[in-house]
């Protein structure tokens, strides 16, 4: 793996012309807009950077956008890789793996789930402080590369606390309403039955989707501070849960989107 993470790394920064990001953003279904907000010197698809999975999910348009972002270098990714698409955890963690090799020191993440708090409503944004790993493998799992972070990795705080505390901080300032809550990650890509919803409520969670926890695990194992934020786009409360698809998904994500987009925006620039 080491070897693809350099040649990899390797690529982009002839890409880039050395171009040497410090914040890596990672955007979800439907909240690629943010990257019309980053002063973009480069754009890379997916398909010409070595070692890439290519995002096969409406709403994932697969680029990598290097720019300026609230006063600081930035690389984002225009969509995402799920386990749901077949590829294994090392393939859907290998962007961060590569982002950390670049020399960047924070990860934003973002993501589209189903809320599971009653007190949520359809485009509640969440700023998440916590995380439940639900999926049937972790991305650790394997022989342990030193060079990339310790056997075992402390996720005592997956989410920074001063990075959480700001973004409340912005939001109060420009009213925003948010929220706070714990995110459970699921495999997918079936949406949850009725009494999958109810099972993640009552193991702690208040939201639940289908990315962002290999990710953060993996950006934990090589020292990054985290920043992930969710968009609620459908409830799975009890006598409010109702047929979605994925287009309705897409839709109230990017309805939202802009009130996430300042949010992250700000984080980054008050960093």
């Amino acid at each position: 793996m080491l070897e693809q993470i350099n040649f990899t790394t390797k690529s982009i920064l002839e890409k880039t012309n050395n171009f040497k990001p410090e914040v890596g953003i990672i955007l979800g279904t439907g909240l690629g807009g943010l990257v019309k907000e980053i002063s973009a010197e480069f754009v890379i698809p997916y398909e010409e950077v070595p070692n890439f999975p290519v995002s096969t999910v409406e709403g994932h348009s697969g680029k990598l956008i290097f720019g300026e972002l609230g006063g600081k270098k930035v690389m984002a990714m225009q969509g995402r890789f799920h386990f749901y698409e077949g590829y294994t955890m090392h393939q859907i963690t290998f962007p961060v793996r590569v982002m950390k090799a670049l020399g960047i020191h924070t990860i934003c993440v973002s993501n589209a789930s189903g809320g599971v708090n009653p007190s949520f409503e359809i485009g509640e944004i969440m700023i998440i402080n916590d995380h439940i790993n639900l999926f049937p493998t972790n991305p650790l799992i394997g022989k342990n590369i030193k060079e990339l972070g310790p056997r075992f990795v402390d996720m005592m705080e997956p989410y920074d606390h001063k990075l959480i505390a700001n973004a409340l901080e912005i939001a109060k300032a420009n009213n925003i309403k948010v929220s706070q809550g714990i995110y459970a990650g699921l495999t997918g890509p079936c949406f949850e039955t009725p009494a999958e919803y109810k099972y993640v409520f009552n193991i702690g969670a208040d939201a639940v989707g289908m990315s962002t926890v290999p990710e953060v695990i993996v950006a934990k194992h090589g020292g990054m501070r985290v920043f992930g934020v969710s968009i609620v786009t459908d409830l799975g409360v009890p006598g409010k849960i109702i047929e979605v698809t994925h287009e309705e998904v897409q839709q109230i994500a990017a309805a939202a989107e802009p009130k996430m987009s300042f949010i992250v925006k700000e984080v980054i620039r008050t960093m």
